[in-house]
């Protein structure tokens, strides 16, 4: 008697969730291979049928924008600003802050890199203001003396600028950003 072996199916979800679920394993895989993934890794990484893919998306070239504009999505960002301890001590903070935005370069400028010029139209403002580093300034207004959205635009162009791969010769360490930033160039 022979056995046969069956694959086992994804877990049944409402096609909003499967939407979501089919972007976010999208991602990374945008990351190493850009427009050339295919929809076959797309599905392995997601763990579904290839033909799941096109139930809740036209096409691959609907999945690669709703990837790309998930990418480049403040909200994740800023969830993770505002998951930084409000205990910890202030540059610690700031230092946590600038990880988090070092990520965030790291990963545009490989989007950019991998999709050119169809990505540009979609970057107006891909550092735009974020509401938690905004926030996380506001909590900690006592140490600074710029105002939080003030303080959060440099902060994030500072880490732009010393971050980016095509404009700093030599990454510089969140503590060192967060040096840099609260204490000046000076002796």
């Amino acid at each position: 008697m022979a056995t046969t072996t069956r694959s086992s199916r994804a877990t049944a979800l409402p096609p909003d969730q499967r939407r979501e679920a089919i972007i976010k394993a999208t991602l990374p895989l945008l990351l190493e291979h850009g427009e050339l993934v295919t929809t076959r890794q797309i599905a392995a990484a997601a763990g579904v049928a290839e033909g799941t893919i096109f139930r809740v998306f036209k096409d691959k070239r609907e999945l690669l924008a709703a990837a790309i504009t998930a990418a480049l999505d403040m909200g994740e960002l800023d969830r993770r600003l505002e998951a930084i301890p409000a205990d910890a001590a202030f540059e610690a903070q700031i230092e946590q802050a600038i990880a988090i935005y070092q990520e965030r370069v790291a990963e545009v400028w490989q989007l950019i890199s991998n999709f050119g010029s169809k990505l540009r139209k979609k970057l107006a403002t891909p550092f735009d203001a974020s509401e938690g580093l905004t926030a996380l300034f506001e909590r900690n207004a006592a140490h600074v003396e710029l105002t939080p959205d003030e303080a959060s635009r440099y902060l994030r162009a500072v880490t732009l600028a010393v971050s980016h791969p095509m404009v700093a010769a030599e990454k510089m360490t969140p503590g060192q950003i967060a040096h840099l930033f609260l204490n000046g160039a000076g002796k």
